[in-house]
């Protein structure tokens, strides 16, 4: 899906602030939000039985979520009659089967029609703003540049984006809001180190919660995306069914475009560390590029967007005048540029010998690609599966791409949206009231 471009927030702070950031005062005159961490993982509860299976299934009958869920009737009719009482599902007396008697004959299904969420993806050049529907579809999307300003500032003009945003779906009920983003990510109070945007201690759950008046959860961007293969169903591919959870299955995500990134999930679960994320951003691969670190071969200044570009504009495959693109080497390599060809098709080898080394590493069960580095040249997969297979020491295993293609990062920000939805249907839209 094409997503439109807004332009870019107007700076408007005098620049004594924006060299130290929001004042005290301004800050203390900030409401504050309910910043609630997010739950990455396929909840247990049979609330969260019962609306896992209606929106991935539905729309069902009482007895046909019983058997599915294995709760007894009784469970699945309390759970029902408390999920309708706040909203989220709905009953379907259109689709009741003729001749049927009682109302647990009484199809239901979500609502997906009265309330929405806003997720917001901060990338490190472009940040994503989606609004979705409970089922997990998106509604719409847009992209702004990510402001290069104080962390206060540029949170402050996302929001307001953000806000203008969802305004267009004024006839849904805007329930909560997410965010995915890079770098260290402290769930239970939302503030993120982001060095690569240059943020400390960043306000990103206050600023964003407060801006949009919604409680809002945060998570770090790749193990949001590797919660949304588990949560989400990928409603434009032909995997449109959502994971199931096998006992103790473990898995692997990868992720790579401006950066590349794992996250691990264990038996529906994704594993997040008290403090924070790993980082494979100077996982070293051999090659003979320059890292910012100072080491030679570190795994984003081979692979990352920006080193696909420079490389790009040195071999005078994009020009360098204007702002030269990653979509545009691509194009070259399309309309026949073997030199562009020859780039994309080392980043995929290097990518493809980096995700079997961590793949004999971790062992998981299975492991998913993810990012732009993977899914916008497709000539580029036969390689990277060449490059593991060469690499890998281990027998053949569940490796595939990521059915969510280029919007990876719009499911991302949109499972964190709904994760405690999902995992507590009930309590969230307490929560969302009481806020």
């Amino acid at each position: 899906m094409s997503v439109p471009t807004l332009p870019a927030p107007v700076r408007t702070a005098p620049a004594a602030r924006r060299a130290a950031g929001a004042s005290p005062r301004l800050r203390a005159a900030r409401p504050r939000a309910v910043v609630v961490p997010p739950s990455l993982e396929i909840g247990e509860s049979p609330a969260a039985a019962v609306f896992r299976a209606v929106r991935t299934r539905g729309p069902l009958t009482r007895d046909v979520v019983a058997k599915a869920t294995g709760l007894s009737i009784a469970t699945v009719n309390r759970q029902v009659s408390a999920l309708l009482d706040v909203g989220v599902l709905r009953e379907r007396g259109d689709l009741t089967p003729s001749g049927a008697v009682g109302r647990p004959r009484v199809p239901f299904d979500v609502d997906h029609e009265r309330f929405a969420t806003v997720g917001i993806h901060v990338g490190a050049v472009v940040t994503s703003i989606i609004a979705s529907d409970l089922r997990g579809r998106v509604l719409g999307a847009v992209e702004i540049p990510t402001p290069r300003t104080h962390s206060d500032e540029a949170l402050t003009s996302v929001a307001r984006s953000a806000r203008a945003f969802a305004g267009r779906w004024h006839r849904r009920t805007p329930l909560w809001a997410g965010v995915a983003i890079g770098g260290r990510v402290d769930a239970a109070t939302g503030v993120v180190d982001h060095p690569r945007l240059g943020w400390t201690g960043a306000q990103v759950g206050q600023i964003i919660g407060a801006g949009l008046g919604l409680p809002v959860s945060v998570a770090a961007h790749v193990e949001a995306m590797a919660a949304s293969e588990l949560l989400l169903a990928h409603h434009d591919s032909e995997e449109s069914e959502v994971a199931e959870p096998v006992a103790g299955e473990t898995g692997m995500y990868f992720y790579a475009r401006e950066m590349a990134g794992i996250a691990i999930t264990i038996d529906g679960r994704v594993h997040t560390p008290s403090t924070g994320p790993g980082s494979i951003a100077h996982f070293p691969t051999g090659s003979s590029a320059q890292c910012s670190c100072g080491a030679v071969g570190c795994l984003e200044a081979t692979v990352s967007d920006r080193a696909i570009i420079d490389a790009a504009v040195a071999k005078g495959i994009v020009p360098q005048d204007g702002r030269p693109t990653v979509a545009a080497v691509v194009k070259a390599a399309l309309d026949g540029s073997e030199d562009a060809h020859e780039l994309l098709v080392e980043r995929a080898r290097v990518l493809g010998r980096t995700v079997a080394t961590l793949r004999d590493l971790f062992n998981p069960d299975r492991v998913i690609l993810g990012g732009q580095a993977f899914t916008e040249y497709e000539r580029g997969l036969p390689h990277v599966a060449s490059a593991f297979a060469q690499a890998s020491r281990l027998g053949r295993k569940d490796v595939r791409v990521t059915g969510f293609g280029n919007r990876v990062q719009e499911y991302a920000s949109t499972v964190v949206s709904l994760s405690t939805l999902f995992a507590d249907p009930v309590g969230a839209i307490r929560r969302t009231t009481a806020a």
